[in-house]
C-alpha cells in the first residue's frame, strides 16, 4: 500500500478522497492548501500527490512544478473543475500523471486512476529492482512435487512461449509468474499484471487495451492500457477463466496477431509482450460447457504448468513458514519472530486447503497474538475444516494458560479476550481496519459490527 497526500481547500472533497483511498489500505495525509502540502512534503516522503489546481496561496500547478523539481519520483494526479480542461492540459505538460474532473464521479474511478499512477511509479524502478532480486527467487526447498515444476519453469523462461499456470487458489501463481519474468531475457522490462476477476467487463477492456479521448462517457483523455505499459516485458493475465465471451475473442486476436487498438481508436499498436496466464478453474471443463473458447485455450496453453497445492509439498512447509514469519515480523516491527518446535509440527500436519495464502494469514494472526518472540501452538488457531478462525476463537486460543495448565485466566471473559485481539490487530496495522480484519480472519463488516458492540469507534 502507498503513502498518499491529498491537497484540496474543500474539506468535503478531502474527506471523500481520503476515505475512498484509506478503504483500499493506503495511508492518507491531507492538506488544506498548497502551502501546507509543501510543508508536509518537505518533512515526509509520499508515493503519490493528489492536488486541486485552484487553491488559496500556492496553487496546484505551482505545487506540481515544485514536486517535479524536488521529488521527481512522486507521481501527481491533479483535480480540476469541469470546464477547466485547459488548466488540466497545462498540468499534464508540467508532468502530472493524470487529471480528474471535480466532482469525481465515483470512488471506483478514483481508485483505478490511483492504482495506475502507483503502477507507473513501480514500473519506473522495476529495471533496477529486477536486477536486484533476480537471483533471490526461491520457489521450493526440496519438495519432490516441485522439482519438475521448477525445472520446467527454468527451461521455458528464456523462450517467448506463452505459459499457462494452473492450480488451486493460493498456490503462488503470481509469485511463479514473477519468477518466470526474472529468469527471462525480458527481466529488464516491466512486469504488468491484471486480475480479470477484479474489474467489470467494461473497465477490464479499457484496462487491457487503453482508450482514446471520447471513446465513452468519462473518457476525457487518452489512456494507455496495461498491455501497452508492458511493452518489452511480461504481461500476467490472472484469473483468465473469468473473462467474458466478447473479451475472450478480443484477447485471442491480440495473441494471434500481436496487435491491438485502444478502445475507440483506429491506430494499430504492437503488443511486444511475453504472455503468462493463470487460473484456478478447469478451463477444459469450461470449454465443454461452451464457457471458454477452445482456440483461446490452445493459444494460452502453449506451455501449461500445474502448481501443486501445499499439502503435496510438505517438505517446503517449514522453511516457507519461517520465511513468511520473518517477513511478517519485519512488517509488524517485531524482527526475530520464530516458531516453537511444537508450532512448526502443527503447521506441517495441517492440510492447508487455502494453500500459501491461508498459511500466511494464519501466521499473521499468530504473530499478533504472540506476546513474545516465539509463536506457540496456542497462537495457531487452525480449524480442522480449514476455515479461518473467527475473532472470538482466535482470542480464546490466545488466552494465557492457568496455573493448572488448563483453560484461560479466571475473571477474563471471552468478550474481553476478543476485544483485546481486535485492539492488537488494529494497533499492528496502524489503525487500518481493512487490514486488521484480514489479520483476524473476519470480514470488514463483521469487524465494524464488533467495534460498535464494544464501543470502540
Amino acid at each position: 500500500m502507498a503513502r498518499i497526500l491529498v491537497a484540496d481547500d474543500e474539506e468535503g472533497v478531502r474527506s471523500f478522497l481520503a476515505e475512498a483511498l484509506e478503504f483500499e489500505g493506503h495511508t492518507v495525509t491531507t492538506a488544506a492548501d498548497g502551502d501546507e502540502a509543501a510543508r508536509i512534503l518537505a518533512k515526509q516522503g509520499v508515493d503519490l500527490l493528489l492536488t486541486d489546481l485552484k487553491m488559496p496561496g500556492m496553487d496546484g500547478l505551482t505545487l506540481l512544478r515544485k514536486v517535479r523539481e524536488e521529488q521527481p519520483d512522486v507521481e501527481v494526479i491533479v483535480l480540476t473543475a469541469v470546464g477547466s480542461v485547459e488548466s488540466a492540459v497545462a498540468a499534464m505538460k508540467a508532468g502530472a500523471f493524470e487529471y480528474l474532473t471535480k466532482p469525481v464521479s465515483s470512488p471506483a474511478e478514483l481508485r483505478l486512476t490511483v492504482a495506475r499512477a502507483l503502477e507507473r511509479r513501480a514500473l519506473l524502478n522495476l529495471k533496477a529492482e529486477a536486477r536486484h532480486v533476480a537471483g533471490e527467487v526461491v520457489l521450493s526447498w526440496g519438495a519432490p512435487a516441485m522439482g519438475p515444476v521448477v525445472e520446467a519453469l527454468r527451461k521455458v523462461a528464456p523462450t517467448q512461449a506463452t505459459v499457462l499456470l494452473t492450480g488451486e487458489s493460493g498456490t503462488g501463481k503470481e509469485v511463479t509468474a514473477r519468477a518466470l519474468h526474472q529468469w527471462s531475457e525480458r527481466a529488464d522490462g516491466p512486469f504488468v499484471a491484471v486480475n480479470c476477476a477484479a474489474l467489470t467487463e467494461t473497465l477490464l477492456e479499457s484496462e487491457l487495451f487503453g482508450h482514446e479521448k471520447g471513446a465513452f462517457t468519462g473518457a476525457v483523455a487518452q489512456r494507455r492500457g496495461r498491455i501497452e505499459l508492458a511493452q518489452g516485458g511480461t504481461f500476467f493475465l490472472d484469473e483468465v477463466g473469468e473473462l467474458k465471451a466478447e473479451l475472450q475473442a478480443k484477447l485471442l486476436r491480440v495473441l494471434q496477431e500481436r496487435r491491438f487498438e485502444r478502445v475507440g481508436g483506429t491506430r494499430t499498436l504492437e503488443a511486444d509482450v511475453r504472455w503468462v496466464a493463470a487460473t484456478n478453474r478447469d478451463l477444459k471443463a469450461m470449454m465443454a460447457r461452451g464457457e471458454f473458447r477452445e482456440d483461446l485455450y490452445h493459444r494460452l496453453a502453449v506451455f501449461p504448468i500445474r502448481l501443486p497445492p501445499l499439502r503435496e509439498r510438505r517438505e517446503d512447509l517449514r522453511p516457507l513458514a519461517e520465511l513468511l514469519l520473518k517477513r511478517i515480523g519485519e512488517e509488524l516491527g517485531r524482527p526475530g519472530l520464530r516458531l516453537s518446535p511444537e508450532a512448526s509440527e502443527r503447521l506441517v500436519s495441517f492440510p492447508w486447503p487455502g494453500n500459501v495464502r491461508e498459511l500466511r494469514n494464519a501466521l499473521e494472526r499468530a504473530a499478533i497474538l504472540a506476546d513474545g518472540p516465539v509463536v506457540e501452538p496456542r497462537h495457531l488457531w487452525l480449524d480442522p475444516s480449514g476455515a479461518a478462525a473467527p475473532a472470538a476463537e482466535v482470542a480464546s486460543s490466545a488466552a494465557p494458560a492457568s496455573g493448572d495448565g488448563g483453560g484461560r485466566v479466571p475473571d477474563t471473559t471471552l468478550e474481553e479476550l476478543e476485544r483485546m485481539a481486535i485492539e492488537q490487530a488494529i494497533a499492528a496495522e496502524g489503525g487500518n481496519r481493512k487490514r486488521a480484519a484480514q489479520r483476524l480472519g473476519i470480514g470488514l463488516r463483521t469487524l465494524y459490527d464488533k467495534l460498535r458492540r464494544y464501543g470502540m469507534q
